[in-house]
């Protein structure tokens, strides 16, 4: 398969993921949401919010079993977690995280959600050029 087949196979997943979760539980799929819906004192595995995201985590290994793409890791296990981080930080800023705003909030033509995922972009922009292009770090 093309690399642009699978994309637009991944994307409407996410959208199918996204759609599935709000009829169903009538709440929206953002996922700093889930993780913090988890970590309320509640039964953990009967909770919906852990099913989805087990499925997350999953489905890109059972994607290399099938596909057997070519990841490269250029980033140091400690940038990752950093950057990690640094999203959890942005996500309780902003209120809700890239796939709430991103996938949800758009796709219901919210300005707020429009504004907030034009914000991340900018920011993943600008922080992709100064790391490669003026800290010169792979």
């Amino acid at each position: 398969m093309t690399s642009i087949i699978l994309a637009l196979l991944g994307g409407a997943l996410i959208g199918l993921a996204a759609v599935g979760y709000l009829y169903v539980n009538g709440r929206i799929a953002g996922v700093s949401g889930l993780i913090a819906q988890l970590l309320q004192p509640k039964t953990f595995l009967s909770s919906s919010a852990f099913w989805f995201l087990l499925g997350l985590i999953i489905t890109p290994f059972i994607y290399q079993i099938f596909v057997k793409p070519e990841i490269i890791m250029q980033s140091s296990p400690l940038a990752l977690i950093i950057a990690g981080l640094l999203v959890g930080f942005g996500t309780r800023l902003g209120s809700g995280c890239t796939s709430g705003h991103g996938i949800c909030g758009i796709s219901r033509l919210s300005p707020r959600s429009i504004v907030a995922t034009m914000t991340f972009m900018f920011a993943g922009f600008v922080t992709v050029y100064v790391v490669r292009h003026i800290l010169g770090a792979a």
